[in-house]
């Protein structure tokens, strides 16, 4: 049969089109793996770097990043985890808000099969194949840094060494663990006692607020200061300078993150000590992605490496801090 300009053209196209599906088909297996993160919040100076880091390792890794902020409330991570599950997303990560209630929401994740990454933060659950992998700090160690720093410092004083406690969250792993490993060295010697402990919800207004009240109730009773993050140890160097009296001479203080504002009260001697907390998480969470999307097996805890920082040094580590 004689092919006129018309069916050529149809046959042409045809072949084209022909030649061309494999490259499509590939295109469609490659296409970028989709992760949907419920961020806590913006509550600090760690928390905003944390969020930035996400942020730009998934746009460098070519991850389609859907993104929530939860306020500091976990009824709103919820909510968003439940979007995720709705969009099929092929990843959901998320840093708790506290430890526990979380069981229900990650059961229907995993009834959807999709998987799940926490990162910074862990949760309590009854079935621990409800997330994949957690990856951040030991918060446990932080603590006992923070407790074996003070240790040293104070061990040719013979007498009370009287510690007021900034406490995170109510609830979160960072505030349990942070306490519990910071009480574990300290007890060693009964000279050390906490005698005040209230939540400042780590940030930087509250901590200047109960810092207020722990000053107001016990005065110059106080020698240390122990907040669990940077944002309210400088709330309270606020409080305690407006009390007329000197931070980091007249009350020892020690806190942790490592943020750039930490360093930046210890070159001007009002910070003691800060124990390093890296929010850098978000090139380990997309290589997480990555490795989930291909099928590749994760260890159940990945840890940060992170160090301690008394203020003899922060002006020649300042330039270093990326966050």
């Amino acid at each position: 049969m004689k092919l006129n300009r018309r069916n050529l053209n149809i046959a042409l196209a045809s072949a084209t089109l022909s030649s061309m599906l494999p490259g499509l088909v590939l295109a469609q297996d490659k296409k970028a793996p989709v992760l949907g993160f419920a961020q806590v919040g913006a509550e600090s100076e760690w928390r905003t770097a944390n969020t930035e880091s996400i942020k730009s390792a998934a746009k460098a890794s070519g991850v389609d990043l859907k993104f929530s902020d939860a306020q500091q409330k976990q009824e709103n991570q919820i909510k968003a985890i439940r979007s995720y599950i709705a969009q099929k997303v092929d990843v959901i990560g998320f840093s708790p808000v506290v430890e526990t209630g979380w069981d229900t929401v990650l059961m229907e994740a995993k009834a959807a099969g999709i998987p799940v990454v926490l990162t910074d933060r862990s949760v309590s659950v009854k079935d621990d194949s409800l997330y994949v992998t957690f990856m951040g700090s030991d918060f446990v160690e932080e603590g006992r840094k923070a407790g074996r720093w003070l240790v040293e410092k104070e061990k040719d004083n013979k007498g009370p060494v009287n510690i007021v406690e900034l406490q995170g969250t109510v609830g979160s792993a960072p505030a349990i663990d942070r306490k519990k490993g910071f009480e574990e060295i300290i007890k060693s010697d009964p000279k050390f006692k906490i005698i005040r402990s209230q939540t400042g919800d780590f940030t930087r207004a509250k901590g200047k607020e109960v810092m207020e009240a722990f000053l107001k109730a016990e005065g110059k009773n106080i020698n240390v200061l122990y907040a669990h993050n940077d944002d309210m140890a400088i709330g309270a160097i606020q409080a305690i300078e407006e009390a007329g009296m000197k931070p980091a001479q007249d009350i020892i203080i020690i806190s942790v993150d490592g943020v750039k504002g930490a360093f930046e009260a210890m070159m001007a001697g009002k910070l003691n000590v800060t124990v390093e907390c890296s929010p850098l998480l978000g090139p380990q969470l997309m290589s997480a992605v990555a490795d989930i999307k291909a099928g590749k097996p994760l260890p159940k805890r990945i840890l940060t490496k992170e160090g301690i920082f008394p203020m003899e040094v922060a002006k020649a580590e300042f330039p270093n801090r990326k966050y």
